[in-house]
């Protein structure tokens, strides 16, 4: 009996029908992102374990329950990565790019995580991830959202998507926050639920944003993080707000909104969507200053977002955002004795000829009826004839399959040529 071997549970094909939808989404992402003078860099999907321990914090759920974790052959502990920014200011810091420069990033890739699979989250997933550097004014923390706010325009979701921004203040304000939020746990801790429990004493900012409806109402009495901030953070986030104004985005404040890593600080945000039911986020991040220093290198700034592909193709096709291009312009059928070499040659000159041109040269024999059926399966939109007399004229016949009013014309491959890009560019 053959072995059925199947994917791992949560790490899915992508099939050639979905990565034409892919390939469109990567496209409009990269092209805007040049736009803003932004930098591709790609690093490694595996890293040091300690590498995410210490960036992400020990007691998040991505450290404690979801990293793929194994030893190497020489007794090392890796980690496939389970998100960007950690590996990212890695590689910064490696490679000295970070001291003294400005630098604007984004990489775009499989990340990888142990929780449970549900739709648009997967073990393996795909994000585009972009990160700033040395850089501290609110200015650039506006940009980075006003860059996303640039993405769903162009993407046609602007509508579909809302802003919820918050401020997280420097690290010894949230430290006296944190204080006074643990004792309001620990006064209230017969009231939360196991998971709060748990991160009253490691993660206390990480019960604000809890799901359960119970807990939210209770801390609607809670102390405010607001009331803790010094007149430079306030400064700071309320140029941020300014700038945001000032270009016509709208957005929440939603004071509940920590991430879930714990290397923010100052800006955070996520944009979400109930287009998909339940409120999800599909693209979120802000500032990290503390995390060059964290991880080895000198004090600096740092900031940058995710945004996860298969959530953002999901709302996409859910809001009819998102149709298939054609992957066949002009399918070349021919029929003959050595036809085969003609052929060929002529779909490569059509190619030469129509650089974008998207060209299918028949393989595997056949009358041309079962030809042009194929022609029609795949939606070609032109058909180019090779039969024993255009071999010995050195011409083709070209017909519009689209055009029911269409008649087979006999021409050279150069005039064929033009006439397919004219008919193509109406």
């Amino acid at each position: 009996m053959a072995l059925n071997i199947q994917a791992i549970r949560g790490m899915n094909d992508i099939l050639p029908d979905e990565t034409n939808l892919w390939q469109k989404v990567e496209k409009i992402l990269r092209e805007t992102l040049a736009q803003f003078s932004y930098s591709e860099i790609r690093m490694p999907i595996v890293e040091k374990t300690n590498l995410f321990s210490r960036a992400i914090g020990e007691v998040t759920d991505v450290v404690e329950k979801e990293m793929y974790t194994f030893e190497d052959r020489s007794g090392d502990s890796l980690s496939l990565r389970p998100e960007g920014t950690a590996g990212c200011v890695r590689a910064c810091l490696e490679h000295n790019l970070t001291y003294n420069q400005e630098q604007r990033l984004w990489y775009m890739g499989p990340m990888f995580r142990h929780e449970r699979p549900q739709k648009g989250r997967y073990r393996q997933f795909h994000q585009l991830g972009v990160e700033c550097f040395g850089l501290q004014g609110p200015d650039i923390d506006a940009e980075i959202i006003i860059l996303t706010a640039t993405l769903w325009k162009k993407l046609g979701i602007d509508q579909h998507l809302q802003l919820q921004i918050n401020t997280l203040g420097q690290a010894n304000e949230r430290a006296a926050y944190k204080e006074s939020l643990v004792k309001f746990l620990e006064a209230n801790f017969d009231k939360l639920d196991e998971d709060c429990k748990r991160r009253t004493h490691t993660n206390p900012l990480r019960v604000l944003d809890t799901k359960n409806e119970d807990i939210q109402k209770l801390l609607e009495q809670a102390p405010k993080l607001f009331d803790y901030l010094g007149e430079e953070t306030k400064a700071h986030f309320n140029n941020v707000l300014s700038i945001l104004d000032h270009m016509g985005i709208k957005y929440e404040i939603n004071q509940k909104l920590v991430r879930g890593l714990d290397y923010y600080n100052l800006t955070v945000f996520e944009w979400v969507s109930d287009a998909l039911g339940a409120q999800a986020t599909v693209c979120g991040g802000g500032r990290y200053d503390g995390l060059l220093e964290l991880l080895g290198g000198n004090q600096g700034y740092g900031l940058g977002f995710g945004l996860g592909l298969e959530r953002l193709i999901l709302l996409l096709t859910t809001l009819g955002k998102l149709e298939a291009d054609n992957n066949v312009d002009v399918y070349v059928v021919s029929s003959g004795n050595n036809i085969e070499a003609y052929s060929a040659k002529i779909a490569c000159q059509l190619r030469d000829l129509v650089p974008n041109l998207k060209v299918r040269n028949h393989c595997g024999g056949g009358n041309f009826k079962r030809q042009f059926k194929k022609a029609d399966k795949l939606q070609a939109r032109f058909a180019i004839i090779l039969g024993e007399q255009e071999l010995q004229e050195g011409l083709v016949g070209l017909k519009d399959l689209r055009d029911a009013n269409s008649v087979q014309q006999s021409c050279s491959i150069q005039e064929a040529a033009l006439t397919i890009k004219s008919l193509l560019s109406k």
